[in-house]
């Protein structure tokens, strides 16, 4: 497994992982946008661009998603 596999690898567990504890914490909306981000530079490294601008956008929702839910808390 090369460098870029195992960084795409890392970075879409990590998106799956933040998904499923989103309910838990707002901080895991926060951590799933950062993971798309990270899954969309993975795409766009691997010369893949529909899918880099999908995890851009997820990425976008979800960051919305976090400021939402924590200005809701305060």
């Amino acid at each position: 497994m090369d460098a870029l596999t195992a960084f795409g690898f890392v970075s879409v567990s990590s998106m799956l992982v933040s998904y499923w504890l989103e309910p838990r914490n707002p901080n895991y909306s926060l951590a799933f946008a950062l993971a798309c981000w990270a899954a969309a530079l993975y795409g766009w490294l691997a010369g893949t661009w529909p899918f880099a601008v999908v995890e851009v956008v997820w990425g976008g929702v979800a960051a919305r998603r976090f400021l939402s839910r924590r200005a809701s808390r305060g």
